[in-house]
């Protein structure tokens, strides 16, 4: 293994950076949510991974596209659209509301008007965008293993993703729970959930088997690679999963959990979290009756 592949991430150690960045990444994304129409399950609002950060890909205004992309090589937040205009803002130890006051002022010097809801969504502190003052860290060591953690849980999501024929998501990072995703489905409804707001009857209108990396929050201080059904079928809870590390987890609502220090301590991480991500699926396809034979792809 080459450690750089994997580089260590605690969460208390970069806690403050990572609370900032997924402030900043929350209005950008919220732009894309604004400006683009709706696409089952929310896929109009996430960002994707690039060889340098995280990108909204093309975002229609009027007759053509514009862009953004976390560049968290140069430690800039590029704008680019279809005329050929580029800018950029730099990303240093800011507060959001800073960070925010220019960003607007970066679209509108780019002809782009748009609103945006301000509180954050899936976050412990609702102080809007622009009053946020204490939220001010950023620390480029940190920011740049987080790019490289990125990267090698989208390369190894989209192997995943490849053995599977049904419907299925692209990889995607969503800036509200700030996780990299991706999500197979069964084809069949899902019943609704009880309470669920329109995000959430959106989100799970269907069964669903997710997976990804999530870098951690105040709830579970841990990165983490995630497994989850959606309903949760019946003894999900039971089921052996792999490796050894990996374990059931009630703490976030009932999924798997491989802990990333267990990952980066294999002697092949690529393998574990495979693996990991394998006997999850197959776990609660199984105990949800999938039509598996139909779904999955026989490796060549």
């Amino acid at each position: 293994m080459n450690p750089s592949d994997w580089p260590a991430l605690p969460f208390a150690e970069w806690e403050n950076t990572c609370d900032t960045l997924h402030m900043w990444t929350q209005i950008v994304g919220k732009t894309r949510m604004a400006l683009t129409p709706l696409e089952n399950h929310w896929w109009n609002v996430p960002l994707y991974v690039t060889p340098r950060g995280l990108s909204t890909s093309p975002i229609p205004w009027g007759k053509g596209t514009f862009a953004m992309e976390f560049d968290l090589v140069a430690h800039q937040l590029l704008f680019c659209n279809s005329g050929g205009v580029q800018h950029c803002i730099r990303l240093y130890p800011r507060s959001v509301a800073d960070f925010y006051a220019e960003y607007m002022a970066a679209l509108r010097s780019l002809g782009i008007e748009v609103r945006i809801y301000k509180k954050p969504v899936e976050f412990d502190d609702p102080t809007p965008f622009d009053e946020d003052l204490h939220h001010a860290s950023y620390d480029t060591e940190y920011v740049e293993r987080f790019r490289r953690v990125l990267i090698q849980a989208d390369r190894l999501c989209k192997q995943f993703r490849s053995r599977f024929i049904g419907k299925s998501s692209p990889v995607h990072f969503f800036w509200g729970s700030f996780d990299l995703a991706v999500t197979r489905f069964s084809g069949r409804r899902a019943p609704e959930r009880e309470g669920a707001d329109a995000m959430m009857r959106e989100a799970y209108s269907h069964e669903v088997s997710s997976c990804g990396f999530w870098p951690g929050d105040r709830r579970f201080p841990h990165a983490a690679f995630y497994a989850y059904s959606a309903p949760i079928p019946p003894g999900l809870e039971k089921e052996p999963v792999r490796p050894a590390a990996a374990h059931w987890d009630t703490k976030l609502g009932g999924e798997f959990i491989f802990k990333y220090d267990d990952a980066r301590s294999e002697t092949s991480p690529d393998q574990a979290i495979l693996d990991f991500f394998q006997s999850a699926y197959e776990a609660g396809a199984t105990r949800a009756q999938w039509d598996r034979a139909s779904l999955e792809r026989t490796a060549p």
